[in-house]
């Protein structure tokens, strides 16, 4: 009886889909990928000794890019590119209404605050991770030393090998710990975009939405020193040369024909326990969307008002709908799948199963009941906590004096002690992205995002308030403070933060800018907040490590580490879904979907030339037969989530077919579990591309780079 108790609890928790998983590159070659639809050895996606399709495919910022020429040439999303192509547009050029397209690399746009990332090599570091930890650590004092040990290999990695980023993933929380080595090219230039009214077709009525029209592509193009090594923009720089570039396939794809993906998707949560579900579900992700709802209306109300603000807010106002959007889809897929209710009944059922062995049942119960105590202590607070994270956040210039007085606070201390941001090799950037983000700031536009937030911390109930900044606004006033804000603070100004930027923590003080008296007034509730993080931090980690172990010997299970920022294979299939009763979606738009959307009003206008040409009949090489149409996005049921955004989709013969950028709004919940049925990512067809680059744009300096034409 208890054999058959033990297999089926291993089923429920480890059952999945053949094609389920973000597998890392160290588990590929324990696939069979011929079983499941590859033409190409796994040798050919990853080869230490050698050149693979790793070696093409790059993390830029936080998206996924891949090289599609031999000189440099990148293809990544629209939305991925909106910041570079935001900060390049003026209202005499505005890049992002209307497009842009270098017809040379000297028109190439240096791409200010990206950077490609190419992975070099990894290795487990896990032993040097967790050297050092004893049975009875204070939990605080664990999280410390398990930071300090990677900051430890991080820096000698880096020491050893001049020029390389190195980055420390947790693989299984507690764990399992891998050292990735990358090469990174900070010069990247702007190549092309295509108008926004095609690259942000459906604006954010269709974001996370299938049926998808959208033509989200941009290119941009990786630059290095004369010698081929990397270098920070230089008018004499030249394009990189990378080992692996992909082939463009202009044949395309149809229905139930075989994909995958090579990407970085960010995180995912699927071996978290029940009270971490519950926490998102009912605090966190809830707060979130209902502040960035707010957050858009008004910043869309200044846009309204003022239409050339856009050019400076809807960088803004993109970022926060997507989040918001993506929360809202989460929120009802895990209501309607009960996620937390049924990860409970399966904790539940281990417990059952583990009746035999009471020593493990124990064992069990200890570490659910102490992580239920953490979720507990985080819910108690968690407004509290969620308004003082988002001051600093949300904030423009709240986030300045931060960064300005944490860089001071850090600036005495040895390297390996001080915050991520502000240790050596981090510090340039940390002062770059500080500047870049006050240069095109809206300042009254920032002002009404921290109004609102201040106001929020006034409703917090008595026995949770945030008591310095009640303590600070009794001094000064809200509307005095708000005043000041807005006639006296001087941190929109990139000059005068360049030069506070080595004053120490007194000479900041003396500067009397209310933003860094708001900051100063509340650090101490700010430092509560990290002693609290960093000990639950600190015990999660034990715990986690803790339940895998049980999980992997007591009930033999396998399970794939959830994704975390590195480089990941998934695969699947052009497939539809049903999404309802009686509803069924095919898995390719053409272009008389846009046609059908298209209402001449934002966010559904399409450029007149472009439906002139379709209706010219000059669609070239690029129709899909079963439709004798333009192919516009593709739907598969490969496992994808953020960070996905602009990864290349792979035919069986590793020549590349599209463009992932999003999933379909069932899929939202994909972060916390995975289904057949309903996970679906959307990408763009790269017949689409290849006819908007050809027939709309004329872009025949990019069509001869990616080799399509002679």
């Amino acid at each position: 009886m208890l054999k058959v108790i033990l297999i089926s609890i291993a089923v429920l928790l480890a059952t999945v889909s053949a094609d389920e998983g973000m597998w890392p590159l160290s588990e590929i070659s324990g696939i069979d990928l011929h079983a499941k639809g590859f033409k190409i050895s796994a040798d050919e996606i990853y080869n230490p000794g050698g050149i693979s399709m790793v070696n093409g495919i790059v993390r830029l910022n936080g998206c996924t890019a891949s090289f599609v020429s031999a000189d440099g040439l990148l293809l990544t999303n629209h939305h991925c590119a909106f910041s570079a192509i935001q900060r390049a547009s003026t209202t005499e050029h505005d890049y992002l209404t209307n497009g842009f397209f270098a017809s040379g690399h000297e028109e190439e746009i240096p791409a200010a605050g990206y950077r490609a990332r190419l992975i070099d090599s990894y290795r487990d570091v896990s032993d040097s991770v967790l050297s050092g930890l004893s049975p009875g650590m204070d939990y605080e004092a664990r999280d410390k030393l398990l930071t300090q040990n990677i900051k430890k290999i991080v820096k000698k990695t880096e020491t050893d090998n001049p020029g390389k980023r190195a980055e420390v993933s947790e693989m299984f929380i507690g764990k399992t710990y891998i050292l990735f080595i990358y090469t990174e090219l900070p010069d990247v230039r702007l190549v092309y975009a295509p108008p926004r009214s095609v690259g942000e077709f459906g604006g954010e009525d269709d974001n996370w939405v299938w049926p998808r029209h959208t033509g989200d592509f941009s290119f941009f193009r990786a630059y290095v020193a004369p010698d081929g090594s990397p270098a920070e923009y230089a008018p004499e720089n030249v394009p990189f040369h990378p080992k692996k570039h992909f082939r463009i396939s202009s044949v395309g794809v149809g229905e139930e024909d075989f994909v995958f993906i090579l990407g970085y998707p960010g995180r995912t949560y699927r071996q978290r326990t029940s009270y971490f579900l519950k926490y998102e579900e009912n605090y966190r992700m809830p707060f979130v969307a209902d502040l960035y709802s707010w957050q858009i209306d008004r910043l869309q109300k200044f846009i309204d008002k003022e239409p050339a603000r856009s050019l400076v807010l809807s960088s803004l106002i993109k970022g926060r709908a997507n989040t918001m959007k993506n929360y809202q889809g989460k929120l009802l897929g895990m209501a309607r799948l009960d996620l937390a209710g049924k990860r409970r009944q399966e904790e539940q059922d281990m417990l059952t199963a583990l009746a035999v062995n009471p020593e493990k049942q124990q064992q069990l119960k200890n570490i659910l009941t102490a992580i239920q105590s953490i979720y507990r202590e985080k819910e108690e607070v968690c407004r509290r906590q969620l308004l003082v994270t988002y001051l600093t956040r949300s904030s423009i210039l709240l986030n300045t004096a931060r960064t300005l007085y944490e860089h001071a606070a850090n600036r005495g201390k040895p390297d390996l002690e001080r915050e991520p941001e502000f240790m050596d090799r981090n510090l340039d950037r940390t002062k770059r992205r500080t500047l870049l983000r006050i240069e095109r700031m809206d300042r009254e536009a920032d002002l009404a995002v921290l109004a609102d937030l201040i106001s929020r911390t006034q409703m917090l109930p008595d026995d949770n308030r945030i008591k310095p900044l009640d303590d600070f606004l009794g001094r000064t006033g809200t509307q005095q403070f708000l005043s000041a804000m807005s006639e006296e603070c001087r941190l929109s100004d990139p000059e005068i933060v360049a030069r506070y930027w080595d004053l120490d923590t007194t000479a900041l003080a003396a500067t009397n800018d209310p933003a860094v008296e708001m900051f100063i007034a509340i650090l101490p509730e700010i430092r509560f907040f990290e002693h609290m993080d960093r000990r639950h931090n600190g015990a999660l980690k034990k715990l986690h490590a803790q339940l895998t172990d049980l999980r992997k010997s007591y009930f033999r299970e396998r399970f794939i580490p959830d994704a975390n920022g590195t480089m990941r294979l998934t695969f699947g299939h052009i497939r539809g879904y049903s999404p309802a009763d009686a509803v069924f979606y095919k898995p390719i738009t053409t272009f008389s979907g846009v046609l059908g959307k298209t209402t001449g009003t934002e966010p559904f206008i399409t450029p007149a030339d472009l439906i002139r040409i379709y209706q010219n009949h000059d669609l070239g090489p690029y129709l899909y037969p079963p439709a004798n149409d333009i192919p516009i996005c593709i739907l598969y049921d490969t496992d994808t989530t953020g960070g996905n955004s602009g990864s290349p989709v792979f035919n069986a013969n590793g020549e590349l077919v599209g463009l992932n950028f999003d999933r379909a709004y069932e899929a939202t919940v994909n972060d916390f579990a995975w289904s057949e049925e309903y996970s679906r990512s959307i990408g763009v067809d790269i017949r689409y591309i290849l006819w908007i680059l050809d027939k709309y744009s004329g872009a025949n300096h990019i069509l001869e780079d990616l080799g399509v034409r002679k």
